[in-house]
């Protein structure tokens, strides 16, 4: 709160020192004739008379909100405009019949590679502010999941409903880079990236990465490439004679140099997560070195609240006069 006009103040130390010597000095007294005071002096004055003072109480009290609201009391507040240019982002994610390989752990259980990055983006896109990202799906093909959208609880619901199988199988790395960098070629923004992740080697589509990675270059467009998978043998889901779950151990190339080759012709780097863990720490790296650069301009505005000093002082000024002219009533 914010008080102006001080000089004002000088109301108040003329004002209250006045009222207090005239209530001290000239408050009238009513008189009554006795024979004798010797009884009366043994009463007592009672609660009710001693609180007959709270009358110059309320009137001090009036004439120090009366002098407040002269000083123009105002509450600052504060806002702020954000004027920012967001980022356009694609996610590319595989979803071949490999991303079932089950070698990273979540909350303790094991979890295929697809329910581990679906869990990770997510976290990733609730952290964007001001963002388009959209969302591309390969396998044997590619497809646009999801346009590029500021409504990220859309394509939060686009990202729960990938499983594998949803397309036909293979690894089309080329296309869905292709795919990706189609919905971002014509766009005027001050930034576009994709973020590729699969976890194999490109055996199918009609384009291959390098000239994926070509025409990403020639459109100014930066990729991070996301190799995903432990190495060695992993675990592959499988049902036996009696329908319980066992796992079955297997070998899944991933085409690394192919992934390096793609992040340094465009300019963006390449990662490999090999568990849970590193997975987030790419996208938490890759969501730190990829933040809007905002532009913050804030402003005061004042609201007046003298109304409320003026109002209480009317307030304890009415109470004063009902007092004294009912219950704190004197005989003349």
């Amino acid at each position: 709160m914010i008080f102006h006009d001080f000089g004002h103040i000088i109301w108040m130390l003329i004002f209250i020192p006045l009222v207090l010597w005239i209530y001290l000095k000239q408050h009238p007294q009513g008189h009554l004739t006795f024979s004798s005071l010797k009884q009366l002096k043994r009463l007592k004055p009672s609660v009710l008379v001693k609180a007959k003072h709270l009358l110059i109480v309320f009137r001090v009290l009036a004439i120090c909100f009366l002098v407040l609201g002269l000083m123009r009391p105002q509450k600052g507040m504060e806002e702020t405009k954000i004027e920012t240019e967001g980022i356009d982002i694609v996610l590319a994610i595989d979803v071949s019949g490999s991303m079932m390989a089950e070698d990273f752990i979540l909350n303790g259980e094991r979890k295929n590679r697809l329910e581990a990055v679906k869990h990770v983006v997510r976290d990733f896109i609730k952290k964007r502010v001001n963002d388009r990202i959209g969302l591309v799906v390969f396998a044997g093909r590619a497809y646009m999941q999801c346009p590029l959208t500021l409504d990220y609880g859309i394509l939060l619901k686009f990202m729960d409903k990938l499983q594998i199988g949803m397309i036909e199988d293979g690894t089309a790395v080329g296309d869905g880079l292709a795919t990706a960098l189609a919905r971002v070629k014509d766009i005027q923004s001050k930034s576009k990236i994709v973020i590729l992740l699969t976890d194999g080697v490109s055996n199918a589509g009609k384009i291959d990465p390098p000239n994926a990675a070509g025409l990403a270059k020639a459109l100014k467009v930066k990729v991070y490439t996301i190799g995903a998978g432990s190495k060695g043998k992993v675990p592959f889901p499988a049902k036996d004679l009696f329908g319980n779950k066992v796992y079955q151990w297997g070998v899944i190339d991933l085409d690394e140099d192919s992934l390096q080759n793609i992040a340094q012709v465009t300019g963006g780097k390449y990662y490999r997560a090999k568990d849970t863990d590193s997975l987030k720490k790419i996208y938490k790296e890759i969501d730190r070195l990829e933040k809007t650069k905002i532009e913050v301009k804030s402003y005061t505005e004042y609201r007046e609240l003298f109304t409320g000093f003026v109002l209480l002082a009317l307030v304890l000024l009415l109470i004063e006069a009902g007092l004294r002219y009912t219950r704190f009533r004197t005989l003349p």
